[in-house]
C-alpha cells in the first residue's frame, strides 16, 4: 500500500529541509527535479519556440491544527514530523517553454486522471489517444498548447494508486490510532469484470482493478466472525436494482487462486472459483484496515498552485523552475479530476494559508457531481453510472455553484460557499457533455434540485454543455461489426477539442485580460430544450447495414439516473462529502430529485447546448446515450457511451430501410452544398465564442479538400 511506503526516513528529509518552524503555515517545502529534458525531441512551435520537460517531486507540508486543514479526514490521526505537521510527497512534472520570455504568463494546472495526463489530448489536435504515451509526453499533435505558450504542471493527487504506465502519483501517510493499533472500518467494494476470471483485487471496480490499491481486509477468514459478530459478504446481481444473491462463504475466500489453482491466502484479494463473469455486480463487504489520508490530494492541489504561482524559491533554497512575477494558475480537471476540483472548491481550498488565491482560474471538464475522496477509506477512483457504481458518493447536495435550498435534505448550500465568503472564488468555465446529463445527473447543475425551474450561474461561472457528445469521444474508425464494445449502437465520436480550445482561450481572457466572457451555453427548461426523460422526441430509426455495417433499429427507453438521498450512517458528513461511512449498502431515501434531459431534433441530436460542426452538417446522428448489449447490463445505460447511425447515402436506401431521417444525397446534392453547410456551421460557431477562427479555417479546409464525409 503507498500510504504505508511513507516512512520514517521520508519524513526525517522534509524536516531536515524545514529552515523555519511556522505551525500554521502549510506549503510545499521541498521541490526535487530529477531530470530536465527537451520536449518532443526539440521541436519548435511558432514564436513561443522549443520546450523542456521537467520531472521531480514535490513535498509538503500541512498543519492539522490549521482551521482550513481540520476538515481533512482522518488527519487528525495521520503520523506527524518534528515540527508536528503532516508531511505528503507528489510527483511533478512540468512542460515550460525554454525561453520562459515567450510563456503566455498562464501555469496550466492538470488534476491528473487516475493518474494520467489528458490535457494534451482534450486541447492538442491530432494525438493518439494511447494512454501510455499520453503519460510518456511523446506527442504533442498540432502543439496548439504549446504555440500559445502554456506551461503546464502536473502533479499527483490520488493517493491510492499502483505505479506503472507512467502514471503521476501521490504519497499520503496511514491513519493510525493513538495508540499506534490500527484504524479499522466497513468497505463496500463493488466488482465488475470485463473477461471471466477467478482472482480479483479488493478493488476491483470497473475503473479501479489493476490501478489502485486494496485496502486490506482484517482477517483473511471470512467464516470466523470477528469479535463483534461482524462477517464478510459477497453477493451477485444482474442489475443495479436487481435483488442481491448471496454468494456462500465457502464458495469463495479472501485469496488468490489463478487458472483454477488452490486459493493462497490474501488480504488484498478475493477467490471465486467458479469465476466472476462479466456483466455481472459482485459486491463485497468486509471489514477493512489502515485508511489512506486521501484527503490531503486537496492539500496537494492547492499548495502546488500556490508555490509555483508566488514562491520564488523552496525552504532549501531551490529555484521555483517556472516562477515569474504576475502569472495566473489554471487548473483543469477531466471527469473524476473535474469533480476533484468541485469538491476542492467546496470545500475551502482554495484559499491557501496565507490567504492568497491558489487558482484564478478553473476548467472542471466532465466532472459533474463531486469526488467522495475526503473519507474513511475512500474510493476516488469510483463514479456515478445507473448500473456501475451507482451507489457511492459522487452527488450529494450541493449540485450547483449557485447556493439554495434542498428539499429533500433542508440543507441550503452552493458549492461556492466558502470561497465566496472569503473572496478566493476562481474564474469558472465548466465545460460537460450531454452524456453526465444523460447519464451523469447533471441537469442538477443547471436547475433547482427537483428539475423545476432554470437556476442561473453565479457571476464567476460559466457553463458550457457540449451538445451530443459522450463522456469521451469514440476514436474512429468505429467497429465494422457487432458486438460495439458492451453497446447495442456504435459509440459516438463526436470531439470536445474544437469547443475545448475556444473555451480555454477564452477563459484565459477572462482571467488574464479581465475580458468579459461568452454567456453560458446549455439546454433550458424555460426554452423546452432541457425536459423529463419521458418528454423525448426520439425518431424511430430502422434496423439497418448502412456502409455494409449491420445495426439493429434504435430502441429509446427514457432511461436516466436517478438520485435519491443515501443513509450512510451517522459519521457521513452529506453537506461535505465527507466523513466515516458505517452502512453499507446505504439506505436510500424515498424522495427523488428531479433528473431531466436534452430534448431531440429530427434526427435524434440534442437541441440545446453548443452543437458542434458535427451536428450542424451531420452526416449521422450523434447521440448522447446508448444501452448496454444482451449481459453486458442490457437496457441500462452502455456506460460513458453515446450512439452514432449514420444517414442512409441515397434516399433510395433510407426508403428501402424505413428511415424517417434524410440521406446524404438529399441533406448535400454535391461538394458545394456541403462545405456550405460547413462553412455555415463554423461561421455560428466562432459567433458564439465556442470555436476559435483558426479552427474553423481548417475545417473549412478539410471540407473543401476531402468532400463530403461518408464516416466519422
Amino acid at each position: 500500500m503507498i500510504g504505508r511506503c511513507f516512512s520514517a526516513a521520508t519524513a526525517l528529509v522534509v524536516a531536515l529541509v524545514w529552515l523555519t518552524s511556522q505551525p500554521a503555515s502549510a506549503r510545499i517545502v521541498k521541490i526535487d527535479i530529477t531530470r530536465t529534458e527537451p520536449a518532443f525531441e526539440g521541436r519548435s512551435f511558432g514564436q513561443v519556440g522549443s520546450y523542456e520537460r521537467l520531472i521531480g517531486k514535490a513535498y509538503g507540508a500541512v498543519d492539522p491544527r490549521s482551521a482550513s486543514n481540520r476538515t481533512i479526514q482522518d488527519i487528525a490521526l495521520a503520523p506527524r514530523n518534528a515540527a508536528g505537521l503532516v508531511e505528503y510527497v507528489t510527483d511533478i512534472e512540468i512542460l515550460r517553454p525554454r525561453d520562459a520570455a515567450k510563456g503566455n504568463g498562464i501555469l496550466l494546472v492538470e488534476v491528473v486522471n487516475r493518474g494520467n495526463k489528458l490535457v494534451l489530448r482534450n486541447l492538442n489536435a491530432d494525438i493518439p489517444a494511447n494512454a501510455a504515451d499520453m503519460n510518456a509526453v511523446k506527442t504533442a499533435g498540432d502543439g496548439f498548447l504549446m504555440e500559445q505558450g502554456y506551461t503546464i504542471i502536473w502533479f499527483g493527487w490520488q493517493a491510492d494508486l499502483v505505479a506503472g504506465n507512467n502514471r503521476v502519483r501521490m504519497q499520503a501517510p496511514v491513519a493510525r490510532n493513538p495508540d499506534g493499533s490500527s484504524v479499522t472500518g466497513i468497505l463496500r467494494s463493488e466488482m465488475v469484470v470485463n473477461a471471466p476470471t477467478r482472482t480479483l483485487p479488493l478493488s476491483a471496480g470497473f475503473f479501479t482493478a489493476l490501478t489502485h490499491t486494496a485496502y486490506a481486509t482484517v482477517s483473511t477468514s471470512n467464516t470466523t466472525p470477528l469479535a463483534d459478530g461482524f462477517l464478510p459478504t459477497l453477493t451477485v446481481r444482474a442489475k443495479e436494482n436487481a435483488p442481491r444473491v448471496p454468494i456462500a462463504p465457502s464458495d469463495w475466500s479472501f485469496g488468490a487462486c489463478p487458472d483454477g489453482q488452490p486459493a493462497t491466502a490474501s488480504d488484498t484479494q478475493i477467490c471465486l472459483p467458479a469465476g466472476f463473469q462479466p456483466g455481472r455486480l459482485y459486491e463485497l463487504i468486509y471489514r477493512a484496515k489502515d485508511p489512506i489520508v486521501l484527503g490531503l490530494g486537496f492539500a496537494a492541489l492547492r499548495d502546488v498552485g500556490s508555490f509555483f504561482k508566488f514562491e520564488r524559491r523552496d525552504e532549501a533554497g531551490n529555484a521555483n523552475p517556472v516562477f515569474r512575477p504576475g502569472q495566473r494558475a489554471i487548473t483543469i480537471g477531466t471527469s473524476q479530476s473535474g469533480r476533484f476540483i468541485r469538491s476542492y472548491l467546496h470545500l475551502g481550498f482554495n484559499r491557501d494559508e496565507r490567504g492568497r488565491v491558489a487558482y484564478d482560474g478553473a476548467m472542471p471538464h466532465i466532472g459533474g457531481g463531486l469526488m467522495p475522496i475526503n473519507v474513511r477509506f475512500g474510493h476516488p477512483g469510483r463514479a456515478w453510472g445507473d448500473q456501475i457504481d451507482h451507489l457511492y458518493q459522487a452527488y450529494d447536495f450541493p449540485f450547483h455553484y449557485a447556493a439554495m435550498r434542498d428539499p429533500i435534505t433542508g440543507r441550503t448550500q452552493g458549492i461556492l460557499d466558502r470561497c465566496a465568503a472569503n473572496g478566493t472564488c476562481p474564474k469558472i468555465f465548466h465545460v460537460a457533455t450531454s452524456l453526465e446529463i444523460w447519464e451523469g445527473r447533471q441537469s442538477l447543475g443547471l436547475t433547482d434540485p427537483l428539475g423545476r425551474r432554470d437556476v442561473a450561474d453565479p457571476a464567476n461561472v460559466r457553463t458550457f454543455i457540449l451538445a451530443s457528445t459522450q463522456h469521451s469521444p469514440a476514436n474512429p474508425p468505429l467497429p465494422t461489426a457487432a458486438p460495439f464494445g458492451s453497446c447495442v449502437q456504435q459509440s459516438n465520436p463526436n470531439p470536445h477539442t474544437w469547443a475545448m480550445r475556444a473555451l480555454m482561450t477564452e477563459l484565459v481572457a477572462w482571467v488574464k485580460d479581465g475580458r468579459a466572457p461568452p454567456a453560458s451555453v446549455v439546454p433550458r427548461i424555460a426554452d423546452g430544450t432541457l425536459v423529463a426523460p419521458n418528454q423525448v422526441r426520439i425518431p424511430a430509426i430502422p434496423a439497418n447495414a448502412y456502409g455494409n455495417v449491420q445495426r439493429p433499429a434504435l430502441r429509446y427507453l427514457a432511461n436516466h439516473n436517478p438520485l435519491q438521498v443515501f443513509d450512510f450512517g451517522p459519521g457521513y458528513r452529506a453537506g461535505e462529502s465527507s466523513g466515516v461511512i458505517s452502512i453499507e449498502p446505504p439506505r436510500p431515501g424515498v424522495q427523488s430529485y428531479g433528473i431531466l434531459v436534452p430534448q431531440a431534433d429530427s434526427d435524434g441530436a440534442d437541441i440545446g447546448g453548443v452543437r458542434s460542426v458535427y451536428q450542424r452538417a451531420p452526416i449521422g446522428s450523434y447521440m448522447a446515450w446508448n444501452v448496454g448489449r444482451k449481459d453486458r447490463f442490457e437496457d441500462g445505460f452502455c456506460l460513458f457511451q453515446g450512439a452514432f447511425i449514420p444517414f442512409a447515402r441515397t434516399r433510395a436506401e433510407r426508403e428501402a430501410a424505413g428511415d424517417p431521417r434524410p440521406s446524404i444525397e438529399e441533406r448535400y446534392p454535391n461538394r458545394e452544398a456541403y462545405v456550405a453547410a460547413v462553412r455555415s456551421a463554423t461561421e455560428a460557431l466562432v459567433a458564439q465564442r465556442t470555436m476559435l477562427p483558426a479552427d474553423a479555417t481548417r475545417l473549412i479546409r478539410q471540407a473543401e479538400t476531402e468532400g463530403i464525409r461518408l464516416s466519422p
